[in-house]
């Protein structure tokens, strides 16, 4: 996406921290910007400012552990700006201790907010993404889904599982951008039944990765990443 003026971006955890300082670098490039947060009279207080320096934005008081929350979002998005074009899944909360020590509403809090603040995010957004074919999603991690160090476990793995969804999500969106024209699918399908055939490899780029995935099982190889090389 090279021009940002005019366009919708949506940040999660935007009364503060990097979710303020996204809000006035994007809205600073003449994006519109739907500011979300928890936090109701912080999130207020913050676009305010932004106001002040003539950035447009609106605000939605929005928890991200809760996918109605998140959906509600989606549709104030939609409601008052009619389009949203970069979706900034950047809420997020931290805690920790001994990692046999750290009490279960503390884990149930962190996943809820950094992971599934994610997943509720990509859900409701990106389908909307997907249909106007255009659309960015940043969704912020930590050197600590890299790195784990102690006394942080919910933290870090959240962290980690939030590196995995958005590298999934990325090869996702990328098959979409590349996949093949509908009447080639037909006719390998066709194919496939007059030749009474069970497998159709419909991107033959991959085959050879398919092969060392399925050699490495027979073997007892432990996976490797997956490549074309």
């Amino acid at each position: 996406m090279r021009d940002l003026a005019g366009k919708v971006a949506v940040i999660t955890g935007a009364a503060s921290g990097i979710g303020l300082a996204l809000s006035r670098r994007l809205g600073a490039d003449g994006m519109r910007v739907m500011m979300a947060d928890v936090e109701e009279p912080a999130l207020a207080a913050a676009a305010r400012s932004l106001a002040a320096e003539g950035i447009e934005t609106a605000t939605a008081v929005t928890d991200v552990s809760d996918a109605e929350s998140v959906d509600a979002l989606a549709r104030a998005t939609l409601e008052r700006f009619g389009a949203m074009h970069v979706v900034c899944n950047n809420a997020g909360v931290a805690g920790g201790g001994l990692a046999w020590q750290v009490p279960l509403p503390t884990w149930n809090w962190i996943v809820g907010v950094n992971l599934f603040g994610i997943v509720h995010g990509i859900r409701s957004f990106v389908p909307h993404l997907v249909a106007q074919g255009e659309g960015h999603v940043v969704n912020t991690a930590s050197v600590a889904g890299l790195l784990a160090g102690p006394w942080m476990s919910p933290y870090n793995a959240t962290k980690a599982a939030a590196v995995a969804v958005t590298e999934s999500l990325y090869h996702e969106l990328a098959a979409i951008e590349s996949g093949l024209d509908p009447a080639i699918i037909a006719t390998a399908v066709r194919d496939a039944i007059v030749g009474d055939r069970f497998w159709i490899l419909t991107h033959p780029e991959l085959n050879d990765a398919v092969l060392r995935r399925y050699s490495g099982a027979v073997e007892g190889r432990n996976p490797q990443p997956p490549s074309l090389a």
